[in-house]
């Protein structure tokens, strides 16, 4: 048995790549803060035992219909589930975002990716140190 394959490996490994995904689509809601009629997006909340089910994830793509359109780069947000916003403050413009709330999600998500990849560091440890392999 690979000791890599894990679940414990596999769930912080996901966890990882869910708070990555979720790092994009924020990042596209602050830089779309002032475009007219932009909603923000996130993801659903990281469910581990929907992850280690199986739950097939199929990729949605986009596509540029009008030559003003901006190509969007979802970056697998599709596959853990991304979705609109629902924002109580919307400007006269018809934009949902709002900056401060969407910072705040940016610092959580961020310190959220590195106690994941904290306690994958350290569990690699513990598996070295159990090997009786100091690294």
């Amino acid at each position: 048995m690979d000791l890599m394959n894990l679940p414990i490996f596999s769930a912080l490994g996901e966890k990882m790549r869910w708070h990555q995904t979720r790092q994009g689509l924020l990042a596209e809601n602050v830089a779309n803060a002032e475009t007219p009629g932009y909603r923000g997006r996130d993801l659903k909340v990281f469910d581990v035992e929907a992850q280690s089910s199986g739950v097939s994830r199929t990729g949605v793509s986009t596509a540029v219909t009008q030559p003003r359109h901006i190509p969007v780069n979802a970056g697998g947000a599709s596959a853990f589930g991304a979705q609109r916003i629902n924002s109580f403050e919307i400007t006269p413009s018809g934009n949902g975002v709002t900056l401060e709330d969407e910072m705040m999600k940016v610092t959580t998500n961020q310190m959220d990716y590195q106690a994941a990849t904290t306690l994958y560091q350290k569990s690699v440890r513990i598996l070295r140190t159990a090997l009786g392999r100091q690294a």
